[in-house]
């Protein structure tokens, strides 16, 4: 349970200080920058607090950092995947199916 508080808290202080350094470049992914959501998929956006909210009540969401190696090397949320954007497509199969996923 530490843990989970440990995350939680990781969190929320990582989207309250620096919020730029935190912010995805859009000019490294210009390929994706324009490229709309498939017909079928309607994404659903969460906040942060959602996200820890749904951590606490130990509903284990699936982390998916979609930026690049480099980026995730430097920092990410401990337990997530590094699948970047460009692989997503090749990787589905990675995905689990039967829990809460969530694309940062």
């Amino acid at each position: 349970m530490q843990k989970f508080y440990g995350l939680c808290a990781a969190i929320l202080f990582a989207s309250f200080i620096h919020p730029v350094d935190l912010a995805a470049n859009p000019g490294q992914y210009p390929q994706f920058a324009q490229q709309g959501e498939a017909p079928n998929v309607k994404p659903e956006f969460i906040r942060v607090e959602q996200l820890v909210e749904d951590i606490i009540n130990k509903k284990k969401p699936y982390l998916v950092d979609v930026r690049t190696e480099e980026e995730y090397k430097q920092a990410h949320i401990k337990g997530s995947v590094s699948i970047p954007l460009g692989e997503i497509h090749l990787r589905l199969a990675e995905i689990p199916k039967d829990r809460l996923v969530v694309l940062y």
